[in-house]
């Protein structure tokens, strides 16, 4: 089972990454049906990571490393979904640089504490 959410939450990572970038150029593409349906499977991969990441901090003990990362993946899902739904509204504006800011920091940080290469 603890191998099973460490994969399931890793590779939900990957997925998610992806399915965001794909996601928003099909909403600057003006293809709005295929970029809702991404959008739909893109939150239901951000209750599996959120799902297998707490049952793989239970497993853990809570270390605090791994808690900011949740912390900060809950920040990385906020900063998604409002790049997302501001382009799709048109209203992401003047805000962009800030969530694409937010987006590309915290992703590189999450990525560099799960990786463990950022330690403490």
């Amino acid at each position: 089972m603890f191998n099973a959410m460490t994969y399931a939450h890793g590779d939900s990572w990957w997925v998610m990454i992806l399915l965001f970038v794909i996601t928003y150029f099909l909403l600057r593409a003006g293809i709005a049906k295929g970029a809702k349906i991404l959008h739909m499977i893109l939150r239901l991969f951000y209750i599996i990571m959120i799902f297998s990441g707490v049952v793989l901090l239970f497993n853990w003990g809570f270390p605090a490393a791994y808690v900011l990362k949740g912390i900060l993946a809950i920040v990385l899902i906020y900063a998604m979904e409002m790049i997302l739904v501001r382009t799709k509204k048109g209203t992401l504006g003047s805000k962009a640089p800030m969530y694409w800011g937010l987006f590309v920091i915290v992703l590189v940080v999450v990525v560099l504490l799960g990786l463990r290469i950022i330690t403490f």
